[in-house]
């Protein structure tokens, strides 16, 4: 073998231009598909980051009135009662859950005021003590509701980086007080996410999906939610998965035991549609979008390995090329006695190790190819390591399947013949 190999190298020493000409379809197919599947892993990767977050794993579990989101102003709904304790712990204890939160909440701030400035656009939240530990918030500054401002009904609130800026533009909004509704309010902290992430906005249907994410925050005491909203409203949850693979099975489980406190005949104040709690499968539509961008990438992979089809038949003649070169050489050997397997060993050989070096250079080559279209067109890219290995392991395939009818040719010659040609 290691003298195939040293009569492998000499000979595409000895012609190294056609010997490059040759790998180039090899290197071109090779580096065309590495550059997709890296495109491939990064939006795949996007789209789960985007959806997701950074690692949180949380599922929301909310009122729906078909598949909507429950407007709760119009009213609490009829045959919905509050969530049990007993239903509370009973999800907290679910195998595949880290941990849980309930909370009431509003997707826009009504009558949020700090003096003269004003929050038009924010999420109002009535959290538990759970809630800043599941959804991933820290404190940064001040400090976190204790049991005794939910006991004592205190009216404190936490602001997130974006409500505080909004409401104290100098900066300083601990100890002030602000007003929901006309009662006021004490900034006793501030919070911040502890692994922040910016989404990637492809289509207005992400931007509107992630958007929400992004928007300023009021925490209040779970307790004082009546002081400004309604009484008896059915809370939300946030239960964080302990694995991402989980945040389906979470959210299904999750759904079912909140569902116990829906009648069959919950319905809005009007009467109108089914309300129900159900789970956001984010988990579910990041696949969804992944099948989706791979469906078209998956077609470009095809086209590519036209490419490396060509080169392995570029391969098989210039092999052939080379047997028909090299007849006088082979005819000697075999004289002296070399066997058939020893001659179809040392072209497969040359023709293996021609594909092989072809594949390492489209490996460099397609890294840098996904590295410009990272850069030229703003796509995400991650290197996929098991492509690299597969990319050169096929090279070599293709190098031993074409080349193997050039080896067979030159493993038949009759030496006698082949002594006798120019």
């Amino acid at each position: 073998m290691i003298e195939n190999l040293k009569f492998s190298f000499q000979s595409i020493w000895a012609h190294k231009m056609r010997s490059f000409l040759t790998m180039l379809g090899v290197i071109i197919g090779i580096a065309s598909i590495i550059g997709i599947v890296s495109t491939i892993k990064g939006t795949n990767e996007q789209i789960m980051q985007n959806l997701i977050g950074a690692g949180n794993n949380n599922v929301t579990i909310s009122l729906k009135q078909g598949d909507s989101d429950y407007w709760m102003d119009g009213g609490a709904p009829a045959g919905v009662s509050q969530v049990s304790d007993d239903q509370k712990e009973r999800i907290r204890k679910l195998d595949n859950v880290a941990d849980a939160s309930f909370y009431l909440s509003r997707s826009y701030s009504d009558s949020v005021q700090a003096g003269n400035n004003t929050l038009d656009s924010a999420q109002m939240l009535g959290i538990d003590t759970h809630y800043l530990n599941t959804t991933g918030y820290v404190v940064y500054a001040g400090r976190p509701f204790t049991d005794v401002d939910y006991s004592g009904f205190h009216k404190v609130v936490l602001l997130d980086e974006t409500a505080s800026k909004v409401l104290f533009p100098d900066g300083d909004a601990l100890g002030k007080i602000m007003t929901i509704k006309g009662e006021p309010y004490t900034v006793v902290g501030l919070v911040r996410k502890e692994q922040k992430y910016q989404p990637t906005y492809d289509s207005l249907q992400d931007y509107m999906t992630y958007a929400g994410q992004e928007s300023g925050k009021v925490m209040l005491p779970d307790a004082d939610w009546p002081i400004s909203y309604n009484y008896d409203e059915p809370q939300n949850c946030v239960a964080r998965a302990k694995r991402t693979e989980d945040m389906s099975q979470v959210g299904k489980e999750v759904q079912e035991i909140m569902n116990e406190s829906v009648s069959s005949t919950g319905t809005d104040s009007t009467g109108d549609s089914a309300i129900s709690y159900q789970a956001e499968d984010l988990l579910e539509k990041a696949k969804n979008k992944q099948q989706l961008a791979a469906s078209t990438n998956n077609l470009l992979i095809w086209i590519a390995s036209i490419a490396l089809l060509v080169g392995g038949i570029g391969v098989m003649n210039i092999m052939l090329v080379s047997v028909t070169e090299r007849t006088s050489e082979i005819g000697l050997k075999k004289a002296l006695g070399a066997r058939k397997k020893r001659i179809l060993a040392q072209f497969l050989t040359e023709s293996a190790v021609l594909t092989s070096m072809g594949g390492i250079l489209g490996v460099v080559v397609g890294i840098i190819l996904a590295e410009v279209i990272s850069r030229s067109s703003g796509t995400p890219v991650a290197i996929s390591i098991p492509s690299i290995f597969i990319g050169v392991g096929f090279s070599m395939a293709i190098g031993i399947l074409f080349g193997l009818l050039p080896s067979i040719k030159a493993a038949n010659l009759n030496p006698i013949d082949a002594l006798r040609r120019e």
